[in-house]
C-alpha cells in the first residue's frame, strides 16, 4: 500500500510539472533555447543524483530521466500543437512515473516487491489506456467537426437555393419591368448570377 502511494504522489508530481510548462507557442528560438534548457537542467539534476548511494540514487536518476522526457514532450507539443504530440506528452508522463515506481519497488523485497511491481504496472497500462482514449476522442472531434461543417455548408446552399426559388416563383406572377425588378432584387439577395 506505501508504494502505491507513493507511485500515485509520483504520478500526481509528474503530472504537475508537466501541466505547468504549458504556455503558448514559442518562436524557433525559444524553441531552441528551451531544448538547451531542458538539457542542462536534466544534466544537473542527474549531478545532483551523485550524491546519493544505492536505489535512492537510481530513483533520483529515473526521476531525472522523467522530467527530462516530459519537458521534451511538452516543448513539442507547444511548438508543434498536434493530437500527435498530446498523445507523446501524456506517454512520457506515463512512462516516466512507471520507470520512478519500478525503481521505487526495489526497495522492498519478495511478494511486497512483486506487488509493487504489479501496481506499478497496472498505473502504467492505465495512464496508457487514457492517453489513447484522450488521443481517438481527439481525432473523433475533429473529424465529426469537419463533417458537420460540411453539412452545415451543404444545408445553408440548399436553403438559400430554395428561397431563391421561392423569391423566383413571385416575380413569375408580375410582368415587365417588376418581373426583372424582382429577379434583379432576387439575385442580388441570395447572390446568384
Amino acid at each position: 500500500m506505501k508504494n502505491f502511494t507513493l507511485t500515485t504522489l509520483s504520478t500526481a508530481f509528474l503530472i504537475l510539472i508537466g501541466t505547468s510548462a504549458m504556455a503558448a507557442t514559442p518562436t524557433k528560438a525559444e524553441y531552441n533555447a528551451s531544448k538547451a534548457e531542458i538539457s542542462t537542467k536534466y544534466k544537473a539534476d542527474k549531478d545532483a543524483c551523485k550524491s546519493q548511494s544505492a536505489n535512492a540514487k537510481d530513483i533520483c536518476v529515473e526521476e531525472a530521466k522523467g522530467q527530462e522526457k516530459i519537458a521534451k514532450a511538452e516543448l513539442e507539443e507547444n511548438y508543434s500543437p498536434s493530437v500527435k504530440h498530446r498523445y507523446a506528452a501524456r506517454m512520457a508522463k506515463a512512462d516516466a512515473a512507471y520507470a520512478v515506481a519500478k525503481e521505487k519497488c526495489d526497495d522492498a523485497d519478495g511478494n511486497t516487491k512483486d506487488v509493487c511491481r504489479k501496481e506499478a504496472k497496472s498505473a502504467h497500462v492505465a495512464a496508457k489506456a487514457d492517453a489513447k482514449v484522450v488521443e481517438k476522442t481527439s481525432e473523433a472531434n475533429t473529424t465529426a467537426r469537419e463533417k458537420t461543417t460540411e453539412v452545415r455548408k451543404d444545408a445553408a446552399t440548399d436553403k438559400r437555393d430554395a428561397a431563391y426559388a421561392v423569391a423566383k416563383e413571385k416575380c413569375d406572377a408580375m410582368s415587365g419591368d417588376a418581373k426583372t425588378n424582382c429577379l434583379n432584387e432576387a439575385k442580388a439577395t441570395f447572390g446568384k448570377p
